[in-house]
């Protein structure tokens, strides 16, 4: 994730606290809009987790629209909260297919106590009906997909009506002792409450609250959500992410993945690394991850995107119908609302329908073509160009 200082542009994009009951249950949705109670409605509307001010004008593509669960391969519970165990989820997330749940008629919350590994060759939907919150404790990832390959799986995961609250992963890898300004932290640690590699997400009416990845580190990020390596990327809709923390990327953090956010928010999410990333030997000599890695991370204090493109996987972000407020990245680094670098300046940003206020961090635009040479002062980013459409971005006259 190296803050290169390069250019952007902007074009139309065609395509609360941290809440909850007394048992720390962070309620969904009760039957949002376009939904029936079963939560198997195909609409395009997210339910009540969206943003609240404003909505993506060009529509959300078929991709994001919720899956159909009303033939579902497991039923995990037998219509009370007791018989929602962690066994009964974790068996049933292991085999994959369509999963919805019977808890009752109140909100109910599991309590994941390891992580939930999702099979990699077959395309697996959650579906909590607007009343399922699954907890990390503050100890443990929630949910895994962990592939060896890059770019290269079609398997779809697909979260929606649901929420995750206070999955936890800390860096176990520390960066090899060396002294400032040296890289310090993790090499690990990463995806709070999601991590995915070489596969592809689908995030529909969903809330993170309190998740956290590894604080301080250069590389790692993904407070709530990680991916790495994904052919078709990350897509999320009508989603909230609030009080979400990493060393980078707070609530998301994208690595050659294609990042579109519709009609979310993005709130009070923190980047807790600091001083950035850079690759300079002549300020240390010590090697990470095959560099002489100069800072700590801190950058997308609320989401971040990274990597090269290519005409088989772009790399680009779309922004349209969100909302990022209050977001801070870490001292000394860039993007309080979005960092995005696009190494080999082949990505695109389109922000459409978005405020984006109230975020803290240092700023750059750097593109290569367009008309739009200003993205703000939320924003640090190299892109080939960037559009801005019916938009309030900070620093944005």
């Amino acid at each position: 994730m190296k803050a290169l200082l390069i250019a952007m542009t902007v074009v139309g994009a065609g395509c609360g606290g941290s809440g909850g009951g007394p048992d720390g249950t962070v309620p969904v949705t009760d039957g949002g809009p376009g939904r029936d109670d079963g939560g198997s409605s195909g609409s395009s509307s997210a339910g009540s987790n969206a943003n609240p001010d404003s909505a993506c004008a060009a529509g959300v593509p078929a991709a994001g629209r919720p899956v159909d669960t009303s033939t579902p391969t497991t039923v995990v519970g037998t219509g009370t909260p007791a018989s929602c165990t962690f066994a009964a989820l974790d068996a049933a997330v292991k085999a994959g297919g369509i999963i919805t749940f019977a808890c009752g008629a109140a909100p109910t919350t599991i309590a994941v106590t390891a992580t939930l590994q999702l099979p990699t060759t077959k395309d697996t939907v959650i579906d909590g009906g607007g009343k399922i919150t699954l907890d990390g404790g503050g100890a443990v990832g929630i949910l895994r997909f962990d592939s060896a390959n890059f770019q290269a799986l079609e398997t779809v995961v697909t979260v929606q009506h649901l929420a995750f609250a206070h999955g936890a992963v800390a860096g176990s890898t520390p960066i090899p002792t060396a002294p400032a300004p040296c890289s310090q932290g993790f090499n690990d640690g990463e995806g709070g409450a999601i991590y995915v590699r070489d596969g592809n997400l689908r995030v529909i009416d969903a809330r993170f609250t309190d998740n956290r990845a590894a604080p301080l580190g250069p590389d790692v990020g993904g407070g709530a959500i990680r991916m790495l390596g994904s052919k078709h990327g990350l897509i999320v809709v009508g989603s909230t992410f609030r009080g979400n923390g990493a060393s980078n990327g707070a609530a998301i953090g994208c690595l050659f993945s294609e990042m579109d956010l519709y009609n979310s928010v993005f709130e009070q999410n923190t980047a807790t690394g600091r001083d950035a990333n850079n690759n300079d030997p002549a300020q240390c000599s010590a090697m990470n991850n095959g560099q002489n890695e100069i800072g700590s991370g801190g950058n997308g204090g609320a989401v971040y995107s990274d990597g090269a493109s290519t005409d088989a996987n772009p790399v680009n972000v779309i922004l349209c119908g969100d909302k990022i407020v209050n977001n801070a990245a870490g001292t000394n680094a860039f993007g309080g609302g979005l960092f995005f670098t696009s190494n080999n300046f082949g990505g695109t940003l389109a922000i459409a329908d978005t405020t984006m206020t109230g975020n803290t961090g240092g700023h750059w635009t750097s593109v290569q073509a367009g008309s739009v040479t200003n993205a703000g002062t939320a924003v640090g980013t190299n892109a080939k160009s960037i559009t801005i459409e019916s938009s309030t971005l900070q620093g944005v006259p």
